[in-house]
């Protein structure tokens, strides 16, 4: 673990829940990273599991939020120009695009747990101007899992959460075949209720 990510995350940390949320909101550090520290600070007794998973599902989704906006708002001339403020490069746009473009709206749900898309997807929606009811309600359904596997494993790896990515990769390549698979499902079902459109 990296100095510098470990002095924001005990900063983050002397923030209580709110630098949670902000660690999620910020994406400066891996969502799984932050959530897993706020694991292992469930053990420490420093923070409430529920607190934490509060914190996780609230700026994790807000953060989803902004990149809605901002597709929405900015469209993808601002994002090819200011992007990589955000850490996002042309490709995870192209890819995130063709993945909404192809699978509609339902891939914002099964996106959140597959790399690369993950936080990208949400741009492709906003500029698309998707439904914002809808938009918020898929990513807090997948906010919700996300959140608390990585706080369950963070707890599990106590003070060796450090190593939550290598712990987290048995799991997550079930859970992204899943995903994939789902979207393959939703666009089938799309596909065959309007074969006009497709």
């Amino acid at each position: 673990m990296e100095e510098a990510i470990l002095n924001v995350l005990e900063w983050l940390t002397s923030l209580g829940y709110l630098g949670i949320a902000l660690g999620l909101m910020l994406e400066v550090i891996p969502s799984e990273i932050v959530l897993g520290y706020g694991g292992y600070l469930i053990v420490l007794g420093k923070v409430s599991f529920f607190g934490a998973f509060a914190a996780g599902v609230i700026g994790g989704t807000i953060a989803q939020l902004f990149l809605y906006w901002i597709g929405s708002y900015g469209g993808r001339p601002f994002l090819e120009k200011f992007g990589k403020f955000l850490l996002l490069k042309k490709h995870h746009l192209d890819l995130s695009e063709a993945w909404f473009e192809k699978y509609g709206s339902g891939v914002i749900f099964g996106a959140r747990f597959i790399p690369v898309v993950r936080h990208a997807i949400s741009i492709p929606a906003g500029i698309a101007k998707m439904p914002l009811w809808k938009f918020t309600v898929y990513t807090l359904a997948a906010m919700i899992p996300w959140t608390v596997f990585f706080l369950y494993l963070g707890i599990e790896l106590g003070s060796n959460w450090m190593y939550i990515k290598e712990a987290a990769r048995p799991y997550l390549i079930p859970i992204i075949s899943f995903s994939l698979l789902m979207a393959g499902v939703y666009y089938l079902v799309k596909k065959f209720r309007n074969p006009r459109t497709n």
